[in-house]
């Protein structure tokens, strides 16, 4: 065997092991939510709107959903009244300055079809991320709190996505579950 051929041949063993470890390990592509046939049309309302209704929106509508301006006939209410950032103070060090924070994220949803029927009771998911904070560098630490929202925004979008996904996959009405942390 050449050398060009064993090479080519060892190549190809590596990416098929690569490729079966990615399955065993459960790595799977994201998909698209496949979301209840109830919210093929939606009026999304987000109280401050902002990044959150941004992100959703474009979520909704890869997930195959008509995102409409206004509500009307034959169009369900995706509702987010309470969605908030707030940040806790985690430890303290020395001459009592604060070393440590936490960035936390409330938002509740509800989703009610074109009849004004519950699909998806009120929610309510709660996230936070903790940093250290350096008083030497304040701009680098607002920054560092911007990304941690963003990334919180991306992540709500999705935890809000699979909830949608399971009340179609589940019934149409979805227990409201408890807070989640990541």
């Amino acid at each position: 065997m050449s050398f060009m051929k064993a090479r080519r041949l060892f190549h190809t063993s590596l990416l098929l092991v690569a490729t079966l470890a990615l399955g065993a390990c459960g790595f799977h592509l994201r998909t698209n939510a496949v979301l209840p046939p109830q919210m093929q049309r939606v009026h999304l309302t987000v109280n401050g709107g902002g990044d959150l209704e941004r992100r959703l929106t474009r979520a909704l509508e890869t997930s195959g959903v008509t995102v409409e301006d206004e509500s009307g006939p034959g169009i369900a209410e995706l509702r987010v009244p309470s969605a908030a950032f707030g940040t806790d103070t985690l430890s303290a060090g020395g001459y009592v300055r604060i070393t440590e924070y936490a960035v936390r994220y409330h938002v509740q949803f509800d989703v009610t079809d074109a009849a004004g029927n519950t699909l998806v009771p009120q929610q309510r998911i709660d996230m936070s991320r903790e940093y250290s904070y350096d008083a030497s560098n304040t701009v680098g630490n607002a920054s560092q709190v911007e990304e941690i929202q963003r990334s919180l925004n991306d992540d709500m979008v999705q935890a809000i996505l699979f909830r949608l996904q399971a009340a179609g996959k589940h019934g149409l009405a979805v227990p409201a579950a408890a807070s989640s942390t990541h």
